[in-house]
Parts: structure tokens; C-alpha cells; sequence
């Protein structure tokens, strides 16, 4: 599959799209999933136009885990989670509905089941104060 340059994340990326943002670099950014499946469901991508794993430069690959490692750290922080799930999705028939790399950073607590995901947007202030709450448990560079 091309790569499609007008997809929403390259939009956020160019600032032509809205997005409550957790980190961002150079290299890679990290924001708040508008469709939550859990409180806190956190996305980070790569800058780099790539569809998915499998075409992304290996340094940028690495940039981007690093990146999803330290906003996990932060959300897991933030939300006072038991575990933080992070998921990668590949093409079409894994369920990857963006084609542009991404990795779900997702707080999980015991007990506390998913919520449907691309079902419902969340509300904007609730995006907001989630954002906040990543950026401040964000660990120091």
C-alpha cells in the first residue's frame, strides 16, 4: 500500500487537523486517542511518512519505541494503572483502520473491560485533562 500523505495523522502531524497533545519531538509525537477504548488511551507515531511496521527506516522504528516507552511510563503514572497495554496494528486484516504507523499506549486496570474502539469521541475537555495529566507524569528528559 502507497502511502496517503492526506491521511488524519499526517494532518496532526502538519497541524491541520486538532489533537490534545502529550509529547512531541523531532522525530515522533504522541496524542490522545479522540475514540478512547480506556481513560487515557494515548497514541504516539512516527513524523516519517510509513504505513506500518513494516515500512518504517529502522532508526525512526527505534525513536518511536523509545517515545511510546516513556509515554507509557507517564500514563501508567497518570491513571494509577495495574498494567499499560501497547499495540501495534499492521494493514487492513489486523484491524489497522489508519495507515500510518501507530502504537495504542492504553492503561489497563484489573476489572475494567474496553470499551468499543472508532465507536465514540470522547468529549474535548475530557481529552484535555487527560493530555494534562500524561504531560505532567511525563519523566524528565
Amino acid at each position: 500500500m502507497k502511502y496517503d500523505a492526506e491521511n488524519v495523522f499526517a494532518k496532526i502531524i502538519r497541524d491541520e487537523a486538532p489533537a490534545h497533545r502529550v509529547y512531541e519531538d523531532d522525530s515522533t509525537l504522541a496524542f490522545m486517542d479522540i475514540m478512547p477504548q480506556v481513560d487515557g488511551h494515548t497514541l504516539v507515531i512516527p513524523k516519517c511518512p510509513a504505513v506500518d511496521i513494516f515500512d518504517v527506516p529502522a532508526e525512526m522504528l527505534t525513536r518511536t519505541i523509545a517515545v511510546t516507552q516513556r509515554v507509557a511510563v507517564a500514563v501508567r503514572s497518570a491513571f494509577s494503572a495495574d498494567g499499560v497495554m501497547v499495540a501495534q496494528l499492521s494493514g487492513a486484516a489486523a484491524g489497522q483502520t489508519v495507515f500510518h504507523l501507530h502504537f495504542h499506549v492504553l492503561p489497563r486496570h484489573a476489572g475494567i473491560d474496553f470499551r468499543l474502539h472508532a465507536k465514540d469521541v470522547a468529549p474535548e475537555a475530557v481529552l484535555a485533562e487527560h493530555a494534562e495529566r500524561i504531560r505532567q507524569a511525563l519523566p524528565a528528559d
